[in-house]
């Protein structure tokens, strides 16, 4: 059996120029020219060597300012409800966010990126780096996404429907 919490282990905190949640964009394609940065801790500092090579990293955060937790919900790109696990919602209940960003920098503990679709002084849990060979799937299908705008992100930005 398994616990049904985890704790996890913080490793920095992302710097971006989003104050608020209103009028962010709800993804990296919607903020491709947006800077960001990701402080590290400096204990896992170290952890960035290497990852200077690649173009593109895998950000993993707590969305810290989401407030509770629904299971079915209308999200930015549709005017229907859908489960939350059929969505990007923040309104999770592991309440863990993801972004797919542009590597512009590494050092000195820090990882310079473009794609800044997250708010500044958001908890940083993980960086991955993106491998294309694996993390690219052509043959992938985007459920009830696959009738919409193939980058309607690139239009939209975070409105307060999430913030009660």
């Amino acid at each position: 059996m398994f616990e049904r919490e985890v704790v996890l282990k913080l490793i920095g905190v992302l710097h971006t120029p989003h104050q608020t949640l209103e009028d962010m964009p709800i993804q990296p394609s919607g903020a491709l020219d947006i800077e960001g940065s990701a402080e590290l801790f400096p204990e896992y500092a170290e952890g960035l060597t290497d990852l200077e090579g690649f173009s593109h990293a895998i950000l993993l955060y707590h969305l810290h300012k989401a407030s509770g937790c629904k299971l079915r919900v209308k999200p930015f790109m549709d005017t229907v409800e859908h489960g939350i696990f059929a969505t990007r919602s923040p309104c999770r209940p592991a309440a863990i966010g993801m972004s797919v960003v542009r590597i512009s920098a590494v050092a000195d503990g820090r990882l310079v990126f473009t794609g800044a679709d997250m708010l500044d002084g958001t908890p940083l849990i993980d960086i991955k780096p993106f491998f294309g060979p694996v993390d690219n799937q052509p043959d992938a299908v985007s459920g009830w996404l696959e009738t919409k705008d193939k980058n309607p992100a690139g239009l939209r930005h975070s409105d307060n429907r999430f913030c009660s």
